[in-house]
C-alpha cells in the first residue's frame, strides 16, 4: 500500500505547479466530474511525474531523465525536467497522437519514436536508460508516481463535503491513478466503491485483475490510447489494483466515441478517449450506483479527431435520452 503520508507530502510538493482541478455536478445523472483535463498539461499525469522528479536527489536528475509515454506522462516529465534543469528523453509509439508528441517537444523534451505500441516504447526506454546510465521514470511502476496521482483523491475528499459518495469511477491503463486514489481513500469511512474502466481494445489490466495474466490479451488500436499497452510483469500496480479496486468493467470503442461527443454537447468540454471511458460507463448502464464521481483524466485529443467524432455522432446526447 502507498502510505497516506506519502500522498500528503506529494500534495505539498507539487502545490506550486499543479493546479487544483475543478469539480462540477450533473444533477440529471447524479454524478460529479473531476476535470483533470484542466490540469496545466491537460492530464493528471503531471501530478505523478512532478512528485517523482521533485522527490529525487540532485544526482539522479543530473544523470538525465528517461520515460515512456503515450503522450501525457511525457508532458509531465518534461515540465518537471524544465523546472529542475534536467534533460528529458521521452520514448513514444510512432502511433502516439501528434498533439501529445508536439506538446512534449514544446516543453523542451527530446522525443524518440519507436515502431509498435506503448509496450515497445517502454521496453526501448528501459533498455536505453540502463545502457546509458540515465534515470528511468516509469509512468506507473513507482511509489512516488502513484503517490502523486493519489493527490486527485485528496482533493476529492476536500472538495466534496460531506463525502457521501457511492462510487468513484476511474480510467485504468497500467493502474497508477486508481492505485493512488484508492490509497487516498483507504482510511475514509464509509469507503466509496472503487470502479476501474478500460477499453475492450486493450484490456491488459482487466485481464490481470480477473485472471492474473495478461498473456492472452489481443490488443487492437484504441481511441483511448493513454490506456493502451501491456504492463510490466512486476508492476507494483498489479497487486495494488487487486487489493483496492472493487469492480473492473470494459466499455467498447463506440461507447467511448459517443461519450466524447456527449462531453462536448452537454458540458462543452473537450476530453480524450482515455478520459471518456468513465462517462461511457455511466451513460451505457455499466454503473448504476449514485452519487458517483467520474475522473475525467485528460483532454489531449487531436482536434481533427474530435471534430470528426462530433460530426459522426452529432445529436447523440438526445438520442440516448439526455435532455
Amino acid at each position: 500500500m502507498i502510505p497516506f503520508d506519502w500522498i500528503e507530502l506529494a500534495s505539498r510538493r507539487i502545490a506550486d505547479t499543479a493546479v487544483r482541478t475543478p469539480i462540477t455536478f450533473d444533477k440529471g445523472l447524479n454524478v460529479y466530474f473531476k476535470w483533470e483535463s484542466k490540469q496545466i498539461t491537460g492530464s493528471f499525469k503531471l501530478r505523478g511525474a512532478l512528485n517523482k522528479v521533485l522527490s529525487m536527489p540532485d544526482w539522479e536528475r543530473e544523470r538525465g531523465l528517461v520515460t515512456a509515454s503515450a503522450g501525457n506522462a511525457g508532458q509531465g516529465v518534461a515540465v518537471a525536467a524544465r523546472m529542475t534543469g534536467a534533460k528529458a528523453i521521452v520514448f513514444a509509439s510512432e502511433h502516439a497522437p501528434m498533439v501529445k508528441l508536439q506538446a512534449m517537444r514544446n516543453l523542451g523534451s527530446e522525443g524518440r519514436l519507436v515502431p509498435g505500441g506503448y509496450a515497445e516504447a517502454e521496453s526501448a526506454a528501459i533498455k536505453y536508460a540502463r545502457e546509458q546510465g540515465k534515470t528511468w521514470i516509469s509512468p506507473y511502476n513507482d511509489g512516488q508516481v502513484i503517490a502523486g496521482q493519489g493527490t486527485v483523491g485528496l482533493e476529492l475528499l476536500d472538495q466534496i463535503q460531506p463525502f457521501d459518495i457511492s462510487a468513484v469511477i476511474v480510467p485504468v491503463g497500467s493502474g497508477g491513478l486508481i492505485s493512488g486514489i484508492g490509497a487516498a481513500f483507504a482510511n475514509h469511512q464509509p469507503q466509496p466503491r472503487l470502479i476501474g474502466v478500460q477499453s475492450t481494445a486493450s484490456a491488459y489490466m482487466h485481464a490481470l485483475y480477473n485472471h492474473r495474466s495478461q498473456d492472452e490479451v489481443r490488443e487492437v488500436e484504441s481511441i483511448a490510447d493513454g490506456l493502451s499497452g501491456r504492463n510490466e510483469d512486476d508492476a507494483i500496480t498489479i497487486p495494488l489494483v487487486r487489493k483496492l479496486v472493487d469492480e473492473f468493467i470494459l466499455v467498447s470503442e463506440e461507447e467511448i466515441e459517443k461519450a466524447i461527443v456527449v462531453a462536448w454537447e452537454r458540458y462543452h468540454e473537450v476530453i480524450e478517449g482515455s478520459a471518456a471511458v468513465t462517462l461511457a460507463a455511466v451513460l451505457f448502464g455499466y454503473v448504476a450506483m449514485r452519487p458517483a464521481i467520474l475522473i475525467i483524466s485528460g483532454g489531449n485529443i487531436q482536434p481533427e479527431v474530435h471534430t470528426a467524432l462530433c460530426r459522426k455522432w452529432a445529436g447523440i446526447s438526445n438520442a440516448i435520452g439526455l435532455s
